[in-house]
This record gives structure tokens, sequence and C-alpha cells, in this order.
């Protein structure tokens, strides 16, 4: 199936709401850390699904960043800025 456009558009909403909501409407936040097009899946109805949660954080209650040196996801690139 080729995705137009359209479709395209409807896919990076979904996978928007998915991560929206498990910053801000789960209990405790959801941070994914690995959000890629691999991690993205689309069912039948072409319905985008967040997907692979290995390398997951959970913000602690009344937290309001996640601190960490760990460079964690898939390898791929990285800003300059975040090598060093």
């Amino acid at each position: 199936m080729e995705l137009d456009w359209i479709r395209r558009l409807n896919v990076v909403k979904g996978v928007a709401n998915a991560l929206f909501y498990m910053h801000h409407d789960c209990s405790p936040p959801i941070i994914h850390r690995d959000i890629s097009s691999k991690n993205a899946l689309l069912d039948s109805e072409v319905e985008a699904h967040v997907s692979d949660f290995g390398t997951t954080n959970f913000l602690k209650p009344n937290s309001s960043s996640l601190t960490s040196l760990a460079v964690a996801g898939t390898l791929g690139y990285m800003a300059s800025a975040l090598a060093f």
C-alpha cells in the first residue's frame, strides 16, 4: 500500500498523540527514549501504534525532568552537540 501525504500526516499525528498520552496522561509518565520510524507500527487501517519500549523510563512522581547521562536508543544519527 502506498501512503499518500494525508495518510502520512495521520501517521505522524497518531504517533504524536501516543507520545502525548504517555507523557501527560499516564501515571507515572512514560518516557519512550527511542522514537523512530522503526518503532511506529501501522495496523490494517493505517492507524499508528508506538512499539519497542526497551529503553523506556518512568518519570518519578512530582518530578518535572528525567536526568540521564547514558545514551539510549537505536544506533544512528546523533547531533554533534550531544556527542561530546
